[in-house]
This record gives C-alpha cells, structure tokens and sequence, in this order.
C-alpha cells in the first residue's frame, strides 16, 4: 500500500522519471474542484456538471476527455495525497489571471446552490494561498462568481 501511495506521489509530482500526462493542468485543476465539490463530504450532479463546464471552457476540452480528466481527478482525490502537487503544477504552469480564474470557478462551484458551506470555504481559501492568490483577489473571484450565477453566466477562458 505505501509503495502505491509513493509511486501516485511520484507521479502527480513528476519526477524526473515519471511520464508527464498530456492534460497536466486540467488534471491539476479538477483535482482541486473537486476538492472542493467533495468539502462537504457529497459531491452532487450539478457540481459535476459544473466542473465539466469550468474544464471545458478553460481548457477548450472535449467531452470525452473531459470525461478522462475527471476520472483521473477523482483518482487522485481518493488517494488523498495532498493539495501542494496540484497547487504547484499550476503556479509553474500559470500566470495570476488564470490562477483567479480557476478560484472563481471553486466560488461558483460553491455557491451554486445557494448554501456556502464552512468547509467549501475554508477549502477555496487553502487553495488560493496555495496557488498565490491574494486575499484581495479571493474576495474579488467570490464577487465574481456571485455576479456571474446572478446573471446566469459562468468563469471562462479568455
């Protein structure tokens, strides 16, 4: 069990030796959205949806491997090794726009159903410390994501 928990570790940080999947970033980042999806120990239907929609938007991803990058996701996430990888293949990968970007999208993945739970919170808070997000820049994405739920709309690439 540990030399699997080790080589999951060895692969999500990429090691030197390690093959490095095609959909890196994605992968890091529906990681992480479903964390949060997951805070409040139920992940729903339309927070799948959701993060279908944010991944494909800004990816500019397929269904299929849409699909595929769940999959992966939720892989990692029982494996439970941790934010830190995943934080880290996006601040390498990233510039401070796209990485805003990515915690509006966990705002309107939380708030969608009209009840922010602490944990979602807290989780989307961790996450944005992780990936050099200003306390100023948190406050505005939840802004955002609120203005954009209002409206119908949703966080896209641009």
């Amino acid at each position: 069990m540990i030399e699997r928990f080790l080589e999951t570790v060895r692969r999500i940080a990429g090691g030197d030796d390690a093959p490095q999947p095609e959909n890196q970033t994605a992968i890091a980042a529906a990681t992480l959205m479903m964390e949060v999806a997951w805070a409040d120990h139920h992940i729903a239907d339309d927070e799948l949806t959701s993060i279908r929609r944010t991944l494909a938007d800004l990816f500019a991803l397929d269904a299929e491997t849409v699909e595929s990058i769940i999959e992966e996701s939720r892989a990692h996430q029982d494996e439970s090794v941790g934010l830190y990888s995943f934080t880290r293949t996006l601040t390498e990968a990233w510039d401070e726009e796209a990485r805003f970007r990515l915690v509006a999208a966990m705002w309107e993945l939380a708030l969608q159903d009209t009840s922010l739970h602490s944990f979602e919170e807290h989780m989307i808070r961790k996450i944005a410390e992780l990936l050099y997000v200003s306390h100023s820049r948190f406050i505005a994405a939840k802004q955002l994501a609120r203005q954009n739920i209002k409206s119908g709309g949703h966080v896209r690439s641009e």
